[in-house]
């Protein structure tokens, strides 16, 4: 990559985006094109072409998508579905079409399946059943995946793909209806503590494991993968560690100062039981996060006080 590259950065009001955008600014690249959702319509087929061959970025980074926790992927399966293929589909048809040098496709942990064996390897992709609750967003994100790879291998075009594990940092959404959880265990601590509860309930049975990665440290490993590799191939990025979901509330309750007890509603789902990711391949270009999930949490917790308070 060159400082003088055109780059857009399709989603850069998101958590990701927005993450990536910092993380360019700081390298020093300068010439970046970026539209709000009142500019470019990502799931206009017909404006996305208009403003690719009028633009013609020489790098694209596809992080817009439409994205929530378990409830909300079990709620509204059509949208996540449809929205999300809308979006890609249109993104990476008019990158290809208007000569765009390379693509970076995120898509998402969910994309493996259920049961797959831990921690996770990029060859597990369409090995078994998927998680049922997040289905619809999965199906949607290996669709960009083998669409990438589609182009890859009829066009020749260098359109890569990044699986990120579970994400949290600035600009995650709190909302408690379409939240993931760490931000809604975020947000659930603070209100509990604001309000002096004695007890906060916490969704399923707290027996989940989980990968949590700072989106700052994805955008880096984004901005490394642009660099570095070149292959249709997907590669994971993660923490390396996992930890359960009650071993996460209890960590999030002691970051904010929340001294009163756990409940666990099991009537609510867990969804997969363990997800962990396999870096490997990541590794190998000598990439590693930087941000503990403590401090995370902690610069997290301060950004949502910051904003959304």
């Amino acid at each position: 990559m060159d400082k003088t590259d055109k780059i857009f950065v399709a989603g850069h009001r998101g958590m990701v985006g927005s993450a990536v955008m910092r993380r360019l600014q700081a390298d020093g690249f300068k010439n970046l094109l970026i539209r709000d959702r009142s500019e470019l319509d990502l799931m206009d087929e017909s404006a996305v072409a208009k403003f690719f061959l009028k633009e013609k970025p020489t790098i694209v980074i596809c992080a817009a998508a439409k994205v929530g926790g378990i409830q909300a992927n079990n709620d509204y399966p059509v949208q996540f579905l449809l929205d999300n293929l809308r979006i890609q589909n249109n993104v990476i048809r008019s990158a290809s079409d208007s000569g765009v040098r390379k693509l970076l496709f995120l898509g998402s942990s969910c994309i493996y399946p259920k049961f797959a064996p831990q921690p996770i390897p990029e060859t597990a992709l369409l090995s078994g059943p998927l998680e049922p609750t997040n289905e619809a967003y999965a199906i949607a994100k290996i669709a960009g995946i083998k669409l990438c790879q589609a182009y890859c291998r009829e066009y020749g075009a260098n359109f890569i793909s990044a699986m990120p594990t579970n994400l949290y940092g600035p600009n995650d959404n709190f909302d408690l209806e379409t939240s993931h959880v760490l931000a809604a265990l975020i947000r659930k601590a603070h209100e509990a503590r604001i309000r002096n509860d004695q007890r906060l309930i916490v969704w399923g049975t707290g027996k989940p494991r989980r990968e949590f990665l700072h989106v700052d440290d994805l955008a880096s490993a984004c901005l490394l993968l642009l660099e570095k590799y070149d292959s249709p191939d997907i590669v994971n990025v993660g923490y390396g560690e996992d930890i359960s979901i009650r071993e996460l509330a209890e960590l999030i309750c002691e970051v904010l100062g929340f001294d009163g007890e756990l409940a666990w509603d099991s009537s609510k789902p867990d969804g997969t039981p363990r997800k962990l990711l396999d870096l490997s391949k990541l590794r190998a270009l000598g990439w590693k996060p930087a941000i503990s999930l403590r401090d995370g949490i902690a610069r997290t917790y301060q950004w949502f006080r910051a904003n959304c308070l």
